[in-house]
């Protein structure tokens, strides 16, 4: 067969792996590693060599040099000074978005959001709004704010190693500026003066006012019959979602025995709960009296995942409690002792404030409905600082690899321990990694098989004799309509070497090219899945699906446009 029509196949095959979500990302892109190996469009020794490629150690230690300026605390501050205490709504908005994207340009999306998220949830509430007010701008704020740096996202990184091969060299480190920060600013200037405007208000001011639901259990002391319990539950406004006997569910008739176990929803605690019902909590009295709680949304990333609600306490040596769930748990109406942690879970967990805040930060939890800053240490944090500007100020007037100085950078942080042994691989998002080295090489087989100079021609079809700007813009729109389906790095890798080749053929600038494929790889505002940190606010923010396209649509039109236009200013 064709090599070409093979890589083709091969490209289709992963693109329905993809947007069906039933296979993890890293494993389709492992799964079209080895189908171009069997045939014959790689090598043994160039299947491997992604994982020894620069973007992806130049991603894996830009992770963990940004892991460790969450860690001190200096960006949580450095956005709390710049967010007025006092001031109105549109103000306070828009100096959080500015900031979380100011934060996303030099760190990754996901840390910038969960430093800000709790701001954006306190600013929220203090206006008398709903968390859909303000969470999903911050949520496309991160990532306006990562198109404007090299390390901004790892497709950047992706783009500047496609850009090296091709054409001699990386880009520099603020290359994508000019264009990145115009997109930026119309896009930040769009969500606070609009966006938010869009996005429809489903909870009244009481309902705001009102504890959100949580789902907890309580234990039976003694026998009792059902429609006794039941009609005490209705007067403390509970809702029996289950109830389990030795971890077997129970069938919604009959009367219940001692220690049997009952899954309830209420906006209540469970332990006023229990003490109105004669039930049994088994949360910590010590917990109760001294402690807040605080509702968590698991972010990517997090060590949590994988493991039950009882890792909370063992990780934090005892000092914290998971007291309840969110509604995940009401949906899948199994023991909670069962159900594992999934990244977008919320949880209600119980301990000292610092002690939260503590082991937020380290576990990668974002604090929806309470704030709790964690103190910083100053010497430390500079220190830190300090060597993440050495490394940027090697890239940008040493001329050193970002691999290179990164790496450099992550080592010092690990040697001198301002960021832990253990914390330093768990910084790393592995699936990225595996993603990113095993699509390179299946990037660059769509390419030597000549399937990317085909498509390029087909492109160039398209667009023969279009003025400059349009030919951007198209480039741009198609980027971003492949990373709807696509892992914005997966797009990044496909699109590049294409980009290069329909520029050629048009007689346009590569250099363009790859920044409208830079622009539209990062522009995902019309899914939850698009990107991480979409998916991360649609629970807390209550969005439905077409919530983003609602909001993200004209964002999308505006970037496109922008895009386009400065390129043809700067690249015409």
């Amino acid at each position: 067969m064709n090599p070409a029509l093979l890589s083709t196949l091969i490209l289709v095959f992963s693109l329905v792996l993809f947007v069906s979500e039933r296979v993890r990302h890293d494993l389709v892109a492992l799964l079209a590693l080895f189908a171009c190996l069997i045939a014959g469009l790689t090598t043994p020794v160039k299947a491997l060599a992604g994982f020894a490629d620069p973007a992806v150690i130049a991603v894996a230690a830009v992770l963990v040099v940004g892991r460790a300026v969450e860690l001190s605390g200096i960006a949580a501050a450095f956005a709390r000074s710049i967010v007025p205490a006092r001031a109105g709504f549109a103000v306070r908005l828009s100096a959080l978005l500015l900031v979380s994207a100011v934060l996303s340009a030099f760190m990754n999306n996901i840390a910038a959001l969960v430093i800000t998220m709790p701001i954006a949830t306190a600013i929220a509430r203090q206006s008398k709004r709903a968390p859909a007010a303000t969470l999903m701008p911050l949520a496309f704020a991160t990532i306006l704010g990562g198109m404007t740096t090299l390390i901004g996202t790892p497709a950047n990184l992706i783009l500047s190693s496609v850009r090296e091969t091709e054409l001699g060299a990386p880009f520099g480190f603020f290359q994508m500026a000019p264009v990145g920060g115009a997109v930026a600013v119309a896009g930040l200037a769009y969500l606070t003066l609009v966006g938010w405007r869009l996005l429809p208000i489903r909870q009244s001011a009481r309902e705001l006012a009102r504890a959100p639901w949580r789902v907890f259990e309580l234990t039976v002391d003694t026998a009792l019959r059902r429609d006794a319990l039941l009609a005490g539950l209705r007067g403390v406004s509970v809702r029996l979602l289950a109830a389990f006997r030795h971890d077997a569910r129970l069938a919604p008739v009959g009367d219940f025995a001692a220690a049997d176990t009952l899954l309830l929803l209420s906006r209540g605690n469970q332990w006023s709960i229990a003490e109105a019902t004669g039930l049994r909590s088994a949360v910590d009295p010590a917990l109760v009296a001294d402690g807040v709680t605080a509702r968590v949304a698991v972010a990517h990333g997090s060590f949590l995942i994988g493991l039950s609600h009882e890792a909370v306490r063992i990780r934090s040596n005892h000092t914290l409690a998971v007291v309840a769930a969110g509604p995940r748990a009401a949906r899948q109406r199994v023991p909670l002792e069962t159900l594992r942690i999934e990244a977008g879970d919320q949880l209600f967990v119980r301990g000292a404030p610092d002690a939260i805040a503590r082991f937020a930060t380290s576990a990668r939890l974002l604090e929806i409905d309470r704030l709790d800053p964690v103190s910083v240490d100053p010497r430390r944090a500079l220190a830190i600082l300090g060597v993440f500007l050495c490394a940027i100020v090697a890239i940008v007037f040493g001329h050193v690899s970002p691999a290179l100085a990164f790496l450099g950078a992550a080592v010092v942080l690990a040697a001198t321990r301002l960021i832990a042994a253990d914390e330093v691989y768990r910084s790393i998002d592995w699936s990225i990694i595996v993603l990113l080295a095993a699509m390179i090489p299946v990037g660059q087989s769509f390419e030597t098989s000549g399937a990317a100079a085909t498509a390029a021609r087909l492109l160039a079809e398209l667009l023969a004799g279009a003025p400059l700007p349009l030919v951007l813009m198209a480039i741009c729109a198609v980027t971003l309509l492949l990373s709807i389906f696509l892992n914005n790095v997966a797009t990044a890798i496909i699109m590049g070497p294409l980009a290069i080749d329909a520029a050629g053929l048009l007689g346009v600038s590569p250099d363009a090219a790859l920044l409208a494929v830079l622009i539209g790889a990062s522009a995902d505002f019309l899914t939850p899945i698009g990107h991480q940190n979409n998916l991360l606010v649609m629970g807390p923010g209550g969005y439905r699906f077409t919530d983003y396209a609602r909001m993200g649509a004209p964002l999308v039109v505006l970037v496109v446009v922008i895009a386009g236009a400065v390129l043809t200013l700067g690249y015409g």
